[in-house]
C-alpha cells in the first residue's frame, strides 16, 4: 500500500529553477557584482532570487535599490538590460510577450520590460529645457506683478488719499 505523500507548505517546496543563461539573469549579477565590488560567485543566489520572485522587471527595482531607492529616469539614464536601445534584447516572439493576434503579422518590435523604451536624453532634454524657460518666463511675470502692486499700494498710502 502506498503511503500519502504529507502536504507541503509553499515556504518549503524547493525553489523554481533559474536559468542562468538568459541576458537577465546576466545584467542582474553583474548589476549586483559591480555594486558590491566582488566575484560574481558571491552574487549568485541572490540574482537567482530576484528574477526568481520578480522577473525581467526585477531589474528596474534592482537598479533604483542600488541608487539608495531613489527612482531611476530611464528617459536620462541608459538601461541596464537593453542598453537604451528600447527594444527587448533577446527579440520573442509575439506570442511569448502576448500580443494581440491582429499584431503578430505586423513585424512590431517588443519594448523593454525594464525602461519601457524610454530613453532618449536629447529630445526629453529639450522638451525639460522648453518647460523651464516657460517656468521661469511665468516666474518672472508674476515677480513683476507683486512689485507693481507693491509700489501702487505704498505709492497710495503715501498719499493718504481715501480708499476708492
Amino acid at each position: 500500500m502506498r503511503r500519502p505523500r504529507p502536504h507541503r507548505p509553499a515556504s518549503q517546496q524547493p525553489p523554481r529553477q533559474v536559468d542562468r543563461s538568459t541576458l537577465a539573469w546576466c545584467t542582474a549579477i553583474q548589476m549586483l557584482a559591480d555594486h558590491h565590488h566582488t566575484g560574481i560567485d558571491r552574487q549568485v543566489l541572490v540574482a537567482d532570487a530576484l528574477l526568481r520572485e520578480f522577473g525581467v522587471r526585477g531589474l528596474a527595482q534592482l537598479h533604483s535599490d542600488l541608487n539608495r531607492g531613489a527612482p531611476i529616469d530611464y528617459r536620462f539614464t541608459r538601461c541596464p538590460y537593453c542598453s537604451g536601445i528600447g527594444e527587448d534584447p533577446t527579440q520573442p516572439t509575439c506570442g511569448e510577450v502576448g500580443c494581440a493576434p491582429s499584431l503578430e503579422f505586423a513585424g512590431h518590435d517588443h519594448g523593454c520590460p525594464v525602461c519601457h523604451d524610454d530613453y532618449q536624453p536629447q529630445w526629453f532634454a529639450e522638451e525639460q529645457m522648453t518647460e523651464l524657460e516657460e517656468l521661469l518666463a511665468d516666474a518672472i511675470e508674476e515677480r513683476e506683478e507683486r512689485v507693481s502692486l507693491r509700489y501702487r499700494i505704498r505709492t497710495w498710502l503715501r498719499r493718504g488719499e481715501p480708499r476708492p
